[in-house]
């Protein structure tokens, strides 16, 4: 009988990984919780959240392919979830300076105070679904595994 290459893994070393499973569950438990939770108790929705926060991590703006690239998400995709946002009042957009054809996506007063009443909320549900399960020691160890896995996520 062979073994599914879904649930066990070798590295050019001969050592095997017999989790990935695991690695899914993970997170499909962590978007799926952390999305209801934060929808239910404030209204945005996780991805809305990481639009918001990407943009205030790099002081406000960012061209939208570069907002499209650091949230993970087609450009496409980033266009219409932006085009929301406008039009709910949390983010302007305007063409890029130097660039006639760029797009230039910033927060607005609205969206900084809706990402600063909604990160709260946001890190008690990384604290209760995530770094409550782990003790210091496997924290510390889980950093410096994720800091090694570094994937090119990036969408064309």
């Amino acid at each position: 009988m062979t073994q599914s290459p879904v649930n066990h893994l070798k590295r050019g070393g001969g050592c095997q990984f017999d989790s990935p499973s695991g690695l899914q569950s993970a997170k499909h438990a962590w978007r799926g919780g952390r999305t209801a939770d934060l929808q239910q108790e404030t209204g945005l929705a996780l991805a809305d959240f990481d639009v918001l926060a990407q943009l205030a991590e790099a002081h406000g703006e960012l061209r939208m392919t570069e907002l499209a690239d650091r949230a993970l998400i087609s450009r496409s995709g980033m266009s219409r979830r932006v085009a929301r946002l406008v039009d709910e009042g949390l983010l302007r957009r305007a063409r890029a300076g130097t660039d006639g054809r760029g797009v230039v996506v910033a927060l607005t007063e609205a969206g900084i105070a809706r990402l600063g009443e909604t990160a709260p909320v946001h890190a008690r549900g990384i604290s209760k679904l995530f770094v409550a399960q782990l003790d210091d020691q496997e924290l510390a160890l889980l950093e410096r595994a994720l800091n090694k896995v570094i994937v090119d996520c990036s969408f064309g």
